[in-house]
């Protein structure tokens, strides 16, 4: 079993460095290989990334991600900017479906933004499309009518992007809850037209699943007003980027959310993925050992679940995750003090 370690800029190779601790723990006979990603490696290679870094990738059967961005590469053109990197990899490896899930851990719910019962219902599912939309639509600027500058992007989805990626979704539904809440803005735009008929087509083949349509804007009101009314909640790429930012300081925290990028790839024990936490690289914080690794081992508990086969493996490190929380080792985003290696050397004692 092989897995590409990138860990990319800021915070990424300490919380990475936690996770892979977690991983080596384990001795599952795993092959660990590293190579730089983002910024880091527009610094050393002079792209974000690098044919090698790309070929590593898909050489493996999956990729542990920690995070890009780097404030010092913000003046280049796009295409070099660090968080390409990401976005290159998604395309190229096809990883169209984004899963990110959300609960509360028992002892968490004061950490929430919410009331502490209405945190504590939290159990959700979002599951986001990542090939299309505004993200790789046609974009540029020009000059309008009346000579001045004006930006625009293109957001565009096909029948079948749509097709599967609610395929995923209804899939993902059957193994929990069984409850769909399709998410669109149906009323304005004619993309989410389509993705709305799109969606009520497949609904059809999987009628143990219920399945309801919310716009957006509404769907971020009922998140704090009513979160555990969701099971499983699919979109496109823009409104899912938007939505699982929210959930996340609905559950306390963006230092607890795990996510898998999926594409249709199989390899020898699973489906070929890339996990990773879904905070970004806080350059703010990076490299003084303040940054909370839950989301990334977390995330590496994903990897093992859907890209290796290895669900007791995964499951074993949830509970340790679990208990070190319940045991009150929090970080400092959860208003505790312990720091990025001591809350490792807590989940590794407990797993």
């Amino acid at each position: 079993m092989k897995i590409a370690v990138l860990p990319g800029d800021g915070i990424g190779p300490e919380v990475t460095r936690e996770a892979v601790r977690v991983i080596e723990a384990l001795d599952l006979g795993i092959e660990l290989s590293e190579a730089p990603v983002g910024g880091a490696a527009y610094k050393a290679k002079g792209h974000p990334l690098p044919p090698e870094t790309l070929a590593l990738a898909q050489a493996s059967d999956a990729i542990l991600f920690g995070a890009v961005g780097d404030p010092d590469c913000d003046a280049l053109e796009r295409h070099l900017r660090p968080e390409q990197a990401i976005l290159g990899l998604r395309k190229a490896l096809t990883l169209f479906a984004n899963l990110r899930p959300a609960r509360v851990f028992a002892g968490l719910e004061g950490a929430s933004a919410l009331r502490p019962e209405i945190a504590a219902a939290i159990d959700l599912v979002i599951v986001r499309e990542l090939n299309g939309d505004v993200y790789f639509g046609e974009k540029g600027f020009r000059t309008n009518a009346a000579g001045e500058r004006e930006g625009y992007d293109v957001m565009s989805y096909s029948t079948s992007e749509v097709e599967r990626i609610a395929h995923i979704a209804f899939r993902t539904a059957m193994a929990r809850r069984r409850r769909v809440c399709s998410v669109d803005k149906a009323n304005v735009l004619e993309t989410s037209q389509l993705w709305r008929d799109v969606v009520i087509e497949v609904a059809k083949g999987y009628p143990e699943v219920a399945l309801e349509h919310m716009y957006v804007d509404n769907a971020a009101m009922q998140l704090v007003r009513n979160p555990g009314h969701f099971d499983v909640v699919l979109t496109g790429n823009l409104f899912g980027d938007i939505l699982s930012d929210q959930a996340s300081m609905c559950v306390g925290s963006i230092g607890m959310l795990a996510s898998a990028s999926l594409g249709e790839r199989q390899t020898a024990y699973g489906t070929f993925g890339l996990y990773e936490p879904i905070h970004g690289s806080a350059p703010d914080i990076a490299g003084k050992g303040l940054a909370n690794p839950m989301a990334t081992i977390l995330s590496a508990a994903m990897l093992l679940r859907h890209s290796l086969g290895q669900a007791a493996a995964a499951d074993r490190i949830e509970a340790a995750v679990a208990r070190t929380l319940a045991d009150g080792i929090l970080g400092r985003d959860l208003g505790g003090t312990a720091g990025t290696t001591e809350i490792g050397d807590a989940v590794l004692a407990r797993l």
